[in-house]
């Protein structure tokens, strides 16, 4: 019986999240650094969470929680980087991260669980409303560093 652990990173963890990024997004500049996962270990309104089973890393999911002023201190969460390794993808390791992710929330209350995902994985979106998120509630937005880079006189760099 394969044994599955859901835990925060460490650092020797670094390698392995690094590889599942580059299975993500397929960009060779991907470096996570140990030290920043270090980092993260202290922080309390981040979890970077990893999946391994038998020593395997198999999935990770970035989680921060957000404080919000909407519901009194009510924080809400944002998934982000969740990856699930392609050749463990359909036994039941996103579905256990995502899980534990709700659990995460629970603890703290949180209003509402938000991810992103890129327009072109519609695998990944069929699988987040399968695990009941919605996405046709909300629109995402996002803006890229290369997009709002300005030099020092402030204009806006190619």
């Amino acid at each position: 019986m394969e044994t599955t652990n859901i835990r925060r990173a460490r650092p020797g963890d670094a390698k392995g999240i690094e590889a599942l990024y580059g299975e993500l997004i397929g960009d060779t500049r991907v470096c996570v650094l140990p030290e920043r996962i270090a980092e993260l270990a202290n922080d309390s309104r981040t979890a970077l969470l990893v999946l391994e089973r038998e020593g395997v890393l198999r999935a990770t999911a970035l989680l921060n929680f957000c404080t919000d002023v909407m519901y009194r201190a009510q924080p809400f969460a944002v998934v982000e980087n969740i990856v699930v390794g392609e050749a463990f993808r359909g036994q039941g390791s996103g579905a256990a991260l995502l899980r534990r992710i709700e659990d995460e929330c629970i603890a703290r209350d949180c209003s509402k669980i938000m991810l992103l995902s890129s327009v072109e994985r519609g695998e990944a979106h069929r699988f987040f409303e399968h695990c009941g998120f919605a996405g046709s509630k909300k629109k995402g937005f996002v803006k890229y560093r290369r997009d709002f880079q300005r030099d020092d006189a402030g204009i806006r760099t190619p």
